[in-house]
C-alpha cells in the first residue's frame, strides 16, 4: 500500500492523525481539478461551482448517512466548531460544557467566545483509564439550568479515545441540551453515520483518515439549526438569502452561492481553491477500490499490539483498553521533556510520530495507516525500549 502514497521512504511515519496523507490518485485528481479551474476561473468558480461543490456533497452525504443538504465544505474541523461557537448567541452566565480531553485550538475557540459574552466555559473531568460506560453519567452530572450546549470529541486528538458520542447526543436531546461533536479523527477511521449519532452540528475532516487533500472538511448541522447558523465570513450568499425573500430573482448568484441555507451562508466566502473539496469522491473511491474495512481492522490490531509490546517492557498502565481505540493508540511513556523525546524519534531513528501529554501523563500518540508495516512498528517498538530512549527522555 505504501506505493500508492507520496510519504518520503526515508521516514516512519506514524503520524497519519496530525494532516493525514494523500494517496498519489487523489493527488491527481486535486491538480485535475485545479488545472481545469486555471482554464477558466470565471466560468469555473462563478458558473459551475455550486453544481461542482452539490456532486461531491452528495457523494460525501451518502457515505456519512446524511442528506447533502445538511453539510457544507469548510476547510478543516477547527473550523467548523468556530462556525457553531460564533452562531451560538451566548448570554452572560450561560456555560458551554465539555471534557478535558478537547483539541487545544478549540477550547481556546469557546474560552475566547464566552469571555467575551460573560458567559463560562467549564470542562468535566475523563479520568484515566478511560471507562466508556460512564463517560455519560459523568458528563450529564455537570449539567445545568444554564448549559447552553455540550462540546465534546468522537476521538479525541491527544488521547486518541473514542467517545460514546451516540449516547451521549441522545441523552443530551432528552434534557433539551444541543450538542457540537468534534469528529476531525472520526471519518475514515470509524464507521460514520451521522443519522445515527444525532449531534445537532458535527464537524469532521476529510483530509485526515478519509485521505482526502489537504483543506478538505464538512459541517454537519440538523435541519431545525440551520437558520441559526452564521458564516464566519460574510458573503454573496447573503446577497442571495435577502434577495430570494424578497421575490427577487437571483440569478447568476445561484450559480455559486447555492440553494440551502448552508449552501447560501457558508459555502462562499470569497475567492478560494476548491480543489480539494472536489477531490473528496475520490478519496472514497480510492478506500473503496482498496477495501478499506479490512485494512482497518489490521490496523487497530497492530497498533494494540504495538502498545501491549511497549507496556510489557515499561510496565505502565494502559489508559484505556484495546476497545476504546481505532487506528490511532496512545502509548504511556515516562519522560520529563515530551519535545526533546519527540525530536530524539526522529532525529535518531527517523520516526515521525507525536508525544503527547494530558493529566500529568505522557503518550506516544501512535497513528498507524494502511501504507504502515509491520517493520516500521518494530523500529518504533525497538527505539521506545531501548536503554538509550531513558536518556532522550530525561
Amino acid at each position: 500500500m505504501r506505493e500508492h502514497f507520496l510519504l518520503d521512504p526515508g521516514v516512519v511515519f506514524l503520524n497519519h492523525g496530525s494532516y493525514g496523507a494523500c494517496p498519489k490518485p487523489v493527488f491527481a485528481e486535486l491538480q485535475r481539478w485545479q488545472f481545469e479551474m486555471e482554464g477558466n476561473p470565471v466560468e469555473f468558480l462563478g458558473r459551475r461551482s455550486a453544481a461542482l461543490l452539490a456532486g461531491a456533497r452528495e457523494r460525501l452525504a451518502a457515505h456519512l448517512g446524511a442528506h447533502a443538504a445538511d453539510l457544507v465544505f469548510v476547510a478543516n474541523a477547527t473550523t467548523g466548531v468556530n462556525t457553531v461557537v460564533n452562531s451560538l448567541a451566548l448570554q452572560p452566565g450561560d456555560e458551554v460544557l465539555a471534557t478535558d480531553h478537547e483539541y487545544g485550538a478549540c477550547d481556546a475557540a469557546w474560552r475566547v467566545a464566552c469571555a467575551r459574552a460573560g458567559a463560562f466555559y467549564r470542562r468535566v473531568e475523563i479520568p484515566l483509564p478511560f471507562d466508556n460506560d460512564s463517560f455519560v453519567e459523568r458528563v450529564l452530572a455537570a449539567v445545568t439550568p444554564r448549559t447552553r450546549l455540550i462540546f465534546a470529541s468522537h476521538v479525541t486528538s491527544t488521547t486518541a479515545l473514542i467517545f460514546p458520542v451516540a449516547e451521549l447526543c441522545a441523552a443530551a436531546r432528552e434534557r433539551g441540551v444541543p450538542t457540537l461533536i468534534d469528529g476531525a479523527h472520526a471519518p475514515g477511521q470509524l464507521p460514520l453515520d451521522l443519522a445515527a449519532v444525532g449531534a445537532e452540528f458535527y464537524t469532521g475532516n476529510c483530509h485526515k483518515w478519509l485521505c482526502a487533500p489537504k483543506g478538505a472538511a464538512f459541517l454537519h448541522v440538523r435541519r431545525e439549526h440551520q437558520a441559526a447558523i452564521a458564516a464566519t465570513v460574510v458573503s454573496w450568499g447573503y446577497v442571495a438569502e435577502w434577495m430570494a425573500g424578497d421575490g427577487i430573482h437571483t440569478g447568476a448568484l445561484d450559480a455559486f452561492a447555492g440553494h440551502h441555507v448552508l449552501e447560501r451562508r457558508l459555502q462562499w466566502q470569497g475567492t478560494r481553491d476548491i480543489a480539494a473539496f472536489l477531490a473528496v469522491p475520490a478519496a472514497l473511491d480510492f478506500q473503496q477500490r482498496h477495501g478499506w474495512p479490512a485494512w482497518q481492522r489490521r490496523c487497530h490490531d497492530l497498533a494494540c499490539a504495538t502498545r501491549a509490546r511497549v507496556a510489557q517492557h515499561n510496565g505502565l498502565p494502559p489508559a484505556a483498553p484495546d476497545a476504546a481505540f481505532a487506528q490511532m493508540v496512545v502509548i504511556p511513556v515516562v519522560t520529563d521533556d515530551p519535545a526533546a523525546l519527540q525530536r530524539w524519534l526522529f532525529d535518531a531513528h527517523r520516526i515521525e510520530v507525536p508525544v503527547t501529554q494530558h493529566a500529568g501523563h505522557c503518550f506516544v500518540r501512535v497513528s498507524v495507516q494502511a501504507y504502515n508495516t509491520e517493520a516500521e512498528l518494530d523500529a518504533l517498538v525497538h527505539a521506545l525500549c531501548s536503554p538509550a530512549m531513558q536518556g532522550a527522555a530525561a
